[in-house]
């Protein structure tokens, strides 16, 4: 079997060096600049430096270029161009397969399987890979897990290849990983593809491929590609569902042509033939146009029209009746329920789409907990979700009653083109009669739409959020949007309940929401402002608190309680900076830890860790042995192991155990330190909040409330007075453009 890569030599006159790659000194995963050593011959090493992505010991290459002197090195040789394959006699195949570039094999497996089949080693693992199984401990399972490897390892080649000069090794990966062999031909035919199925990928990435396989700069295709990434990209960085016609066009004349008048009629004329053609929506607002993608009009008018129907067609309990389950929940619980929460429960049970809102020790979940009682002594089946696993495990613990998150409760599943897909929707609708979602504001808008269309007519819909929350990090506004309708029955709780004499917490969030600076003055208590001026103590203080101080009062434990939760990842109290800081004070280097290094990162036995993207494809397993799909975009948890010999990783996210592999780092970073927009829907024992210097729109107050609010013991701010002040008085919003308010008013 051969899979050799071919480079134009850029110079007939070079120089070449043929063997196979005995030692690689130093890799770049991004770049695939290497330091390598070459056996020729079994008679001598040559030192060879230069660009070969995706290198492997073990290698069969020749490459092309200049010997130079090193001064500190010496004798080099400078890689201009290579070409490449799989090796071809049982030595250095033995070798290759020992470097860990197949999963599953290691040096001892890799001598077992060249000792039984020799030349043929390579023909076996790829197209017969249950004769593995003579080999003392390869399972069935294992040969075939090692035989998708060495398919996945040898057919990526051309592909990594193609896309060396525009990814890095990491994302021609992904893009091989969800394409396969066809990868290349897709790209080819239409580059611009890759914007819209890979996150991380740029329109200027992919326009460069298109322009060097001949796309014009005027093509109808290119521009409608720009305006489609110029929506896409307006709805990853502000969450907007949409954007106005003229703002829409100049953004996409600045990303086309780098210029916003020349081109300008050009640009509006693809846009509205795009239209026309429905390509892209057009909706009028108040005398102004604004512009959709299809998938994001479908989305905000679907949740429209579905809320509707089910408010519309969900048969309303008798108000005496209503009132009736109050009174009996009150007996039973022996609590005395305030004139807010009997009117929120009335309303619940009244209608059939209910939004209930209000900030922390309100009494949101009181209410869940007699709504649960209630509908279960009616006989109606009920489901309680969350849009995170950690906020449908708080609230499942809160009211001990079985809490799931929506992904999981539309029985989520991986289509064969890796796209993630709800088994539960308008053709295989949810049997619960009763359907509670909290957390709402985390909720965009194709997760509510996907939600909405799984709920029978004759279910009843409660959503339950803070509206002062911050918004969801997707598109969309939903929670806000659907309340500011004022078409659907809204309960505001504004009385606090959660809060003993020394509690402060739920207070302090109502002053901050309310504009007024909290109260820092108790010297017990559960709410702290450390006071620092200075960038670097901040930073200090912050890590000694987790580290030493808070251990030595409440004891070590503490430290899995506590969570540092900060405006940005930039700064001295970034993310960045911190979790490298926390890093090598809570979890040092040390050689009973093994260690994974991914660019500028460290990977480490016992690390708090974040996933940072939904990976639906991702495989799971609880203690239990359920098995599932999904980790997804905010949910942390810590590495348990790390395996060199198959470079994978071990890690728990709660109680689900995934295997992560070399492509899904890409999604991984470290959690000792989140950002505010991470900690939403999540709640900790402990919060430490740094406030400092930042990037302006990032000193907010609801961004504030919101860490604030993720804290159900202790909170513990460090840093500057004016930092906090800034914030307390800063009420500023960002706009984000959205439909679903007007889209659910014109149903009426």
């Amino acid at each position: 079997m051969s899979d050799s890569l071919f480079i134009e030599k850029t110079d007939e006159s070079c120089d070449s060096v043929s063997g196979i790659v005995d030692y690689i000194r130093f890799q770049n995963e991004e770049n695939g600049h290497a330091v390598f050593d070459i056996d020729v011959n079994d008679t001598y090493l040559v030192t060879a430096v230069g660009k070969v992505p995706y290198l492997d010991v073990g290698d069969k290459i020749t490459v092309y270029g200049k010997w130079t002197l090193h001064p500190v090195y010496g004798k080099q040789f400078q890689i201009e161009a290579y070409e490449k394959g799989l090796p071809d006699d049982p030595k250095s195949m033995e070798l290759y397969l020992s470097s860990g570039a197949v999963k599953g094999i290691g040096p001892k497996t890799a001598h077992k399987i060249i000792e039984l089949f020799g030349n043929d080693a390579f023909l076996v693992i790829e197209n017969h890979p249950d004769w593995l199984t003579d080999i003392p401990g390869v399972t069935r399972k294992k040969a075939e897990e090692i035989s998708k490897s060495f398919k996945t390892v040898s057919g990526s080649r051309y592909v990594m290849m193609f896309c060396k000069d525009f990814f890095t090794p990491q994302t021609s990966m992904r893009i091989y990983n969800k394409w396969g062999g066809a990868a290349v031909d897709m790209i080819r035919s239409n580059p611009y593809m890759l914007c819209d199925e890979f996150q991380g990928i740029g329109f200027r990435r992919a326009d460069q491929i298109a322009i060097q396989l001949g796309e014009k700069l005027d093509s109808y295709n290119r521009i409608l590609h720009g305006l489609l990434y110029c929506l896409s990209d307006e709805s990853a960085k502000g969450g907007h569902t949409c954007l106005p016609r003229d703002y829409l066009i100049d953004q996409s004349c600045l990303l086309l042509f780098d210029d916003c008048a020349e081109n300008r009629m050009l640009v509006s004329e693809v846009a509205e033939k795009a239209v026309k053609s429905r390509e892209l929506i057009a909706v009028m607002y108040d005398g102004e146009e604004f512009i959709f993608r299809p998938d994001a009009y479908m989305a905000e008018s679907g949740i429209a029209s579905r809320l509707a129907k089910i408010n519309a067609t969900c048969p309303s309990l008798d108000a005496s009746n209503a009132l009736g389950f109050i009174r009996m929940i009150e007996r039973q619980s022996g609590i005395a329920y305030s004139d807010e929460q009997k009117n929120a429960m009335y309303q619940a049970m009244t209608n059939g789409v209910f939004i209930l809102t209000g900030g922390p020790g309100t009494g949101k979940t009181t209410i869940i907990k007699a709504l649960l009682s209630i509908f279960s002594s009616i006989g109606f089946k009920i489901s309680l979700a969350a849009p995170t696993g950690r906020a449908a495990k708080r609230i499942s613990e809160a009211t001990s009653s079985e809490a799931r998150t929506i992904h999981r409760l539309l029985e989520m599943e991986y289509s064969e083109d890796e796209k993630a897909e709800f088994r539960r929707n308008e053709s295989n609708t949810l049997e619960a009669d009763v359907i509670i979602i909290d957390e709402v504001s985390m909720v965009d808008v194709f997760l509510m739409d996907s939600l909405l269309k799984a709920v029978k007519n004759s279910a009843r819909i409660i959503l339950i959020g803070d509206y002062n929350q911050l918004p969801s990090v997707g598109a969309g506004n939903v929670l806000h949007d659907i309340i500011n309708s004022g078409m659907f029955t809204t309960a505001k709780l504004t009385e606090i309940f959660r809060q003993s004499e020394n509690s402060l917490i739920s207070s302090n969030a109502h002053l901050i929401n309310c504009g007024s600076l909290p109260e820092t003055s108790k010297k017990a208590g559960d709410f702290f402002f450390l006071k620092r001026y200075d960038e670097k103590a901040i930073s200090d203080t912050v890590i000694d608190l987790i580290s030493e101080r808070l251990p030595a009062k409440y004891g070590k434990d503490v430290i899995e309680k506590i969570q540092i939760i900060t405006p940005s990842r930039k700064g001295e109290s970034g993310t960045d900076n911190l979790n490298a800081l926390l890093q090598d004070r809570l979890n040092p280097a040390s050689p009973e830890k093994a260690e994974k290094k991914y660019r500028s990162l460290v990977f480490r036995e016992g690390d708090r860790i974040m996933q940072t993207r939904n990976n639906y494809s991702a495989e799971w397993e609880t203690k239990n042995a359920q098995k599932g799909l999904g980790i997804f975009n905010g949910e942390t948890g810590r590495i348990i192991s790390i395996d060199s010999e198959n470079n994978t990783m071990s890690a728990s996210f709660d109680d689900k155990v995934c295997e992560i592999d070399n492509a899904m780092l890409e999604d991984i970073e470290h959690s000792y330190a989140i950002t505010v927009h991470k900690s939403q829907g999540s709640e900790y024992p402990v919060v430490i909040i740094p406030l400092y210097s930042c990037a302006p729109m990032l000193q907010s107050r609801n961004l504030l409330y919101t860490a604030i609010t993720r804290a159900s013991k202790m909170v513990i701010l460090v840093g500057k007075p004016n930092v906090l002040s800034k914030m307390v008085e800063n009420n500023y919003h960002v706009k984000r453009y959205s439909m679903l308010k007007k889209f659910i008013q014109d149903l009426k």
